[in-house]
């Protein structure tokens, strides 16, 4: 059994769509390398909207997922990747779903 997560909903600074992905994807790179429960991760870049993404997660089990948000760099690389957006919804935001 795994859990999804809507785990962010971006709206990037205009002409900081390049420079938000990359910084996203280092954050997703050390998320795998240090916590090997996060099964699968995307970002979703809505077609309609620039600018806007969705970004999702799957988790072993949501205690896994609540360590890895605790962790001490975890701020500083999520930091990293909402200095970039005019707004960032998410941080405390969770839509579950358990398959």
């Amino acid at each position: 059994m795994a859990e999804h997560y809507a785990s962010g909903v971006w709206q990037v600074k205009e002409g900081k769509d390049e420079e938000f992905v990359k910084r996203w994807t280092e954050f997703l790179q050390w998320s795998r390398e240090n916590f090997p429960a996060m099964v699968e991760a995307n970002l979703l870049r809505d077609r309609n909207t620039a600018g806007h993404y969705v970004s999702f997660s799957e988790w072993t089990d949501a205690a896994s997922r609540d360590a890895w948000k605790k962790a001490p760099e975890f701020k500083t690389r999520i930091t990293a990747c909402v200095e970039l957006c005019d707004n960032m919804q998410g941080a405390d935001y969770d839509l579950a779903v358990t398959v």
